[in-house]
């Protein structure tokens, strides 16, 4: 008995849900102010903050100049993408590397805020389906650009009979996408919130901090240039020759 209610107490304890933070009135609409959006708000900010810091130093910096740190990690992710994306899209990638590269910092820094007391927003799903709907529009439009009415009437290739299952692997672009991204996140969220819970100190700040770097970093990093790649994958699918 003592045991069941230990149990009941730690799993009281474990917090790995969304939580409303205030209650705003704008407009005569009720709006709710979520640690998703706190989290959302601070990333947004550090990035914002960190591309001002790194356009004033390259529009201040000289030929001459030694670059400093910011510089080197700035040029350091720039080149990263754009190998990335030359190698998955080819020359065509060229007009989506701003995007590609937005993307890889939110994403990573959005699945590794755990490690800095946040809540990651990608467990969210109302952050990672309005992603997938942004690529799945990226893919469309890009495809019309590309080839004009053909765009749709390959939905009746090989076969006109195959219509409908092209049309379902259509529309599943966007499921997938923030289905996979929010899953996972959200799986790593769940097991670091039920092990605090489950754990007391001290050994809540030895064992989680090793769990921490698989759930947080190893995994982030995966699903954000898994995301990442197969927005290329598909792009590239309807713009290539």
């Amino acid at each position: 008995m003592g045991y069941e209610l230990s149990l009941l107490a730690a799993e009281k304890e474990a917090d790995f849900s969304i939580h409303m933070l205030k209650e705003l009135h704008i407009f005569g609409q009720t709006v709710y102010l979520t640690t998703t959006h706190v989290g959302l708000i601070i990333i947004s900010v550090v990035i914002l903050i960190f591309a001002l810091a790194v356009n004033r130093k390259v529009s201040k910096a000289k030929a001459e100049d030694t670059p400093g740190m910011l510089q080197n990690i700035a040029e350091l992710i720039v080149s990263t993408v754009d190998n990335m994306v030359k190698g998955i899209m080819g020359s065509e990638g060229r007009r989506f590397r701003n995007y590609i590269c937005f993307l890889m910092m939110f994403l990573l820094i959005c699945n590794i805020s755990g490690l800095f007391g946040l809540r990651a927003p990608t467990a969210d799903y109302g952050v990672t389906l309005p992603l997938g709907i942004v690529t799945f529009l990226m893919i469309h439009i890009n495809g019309v650009k590309k080839n004009k009415g053909g765009h749709f009437t390959a939905l009746f290739k090989p076969s006109p009979i195959l219509f409908p299952i092209n049309l379902i692997g259509e529309v599943a672009v966007p499921l997938s996408l923030s289905l996979r991204l929010f899953g996972n996140v959200l799986s790593g969220t769940v097991m670091m919130g039920l092990i605090y819970g489950l754990l007391s100190p001290p050994i809540t700040t030895g064992i989680p901090a090793f769990l921490h770097v698989y759930f947080d970093i190893f995994s982030g990093c995966i699903q954000a240039y898994v995301f990442c790649m197969l927005t290329m994958v598909y792009i590239n699918d309807k713009i290539a020759d």
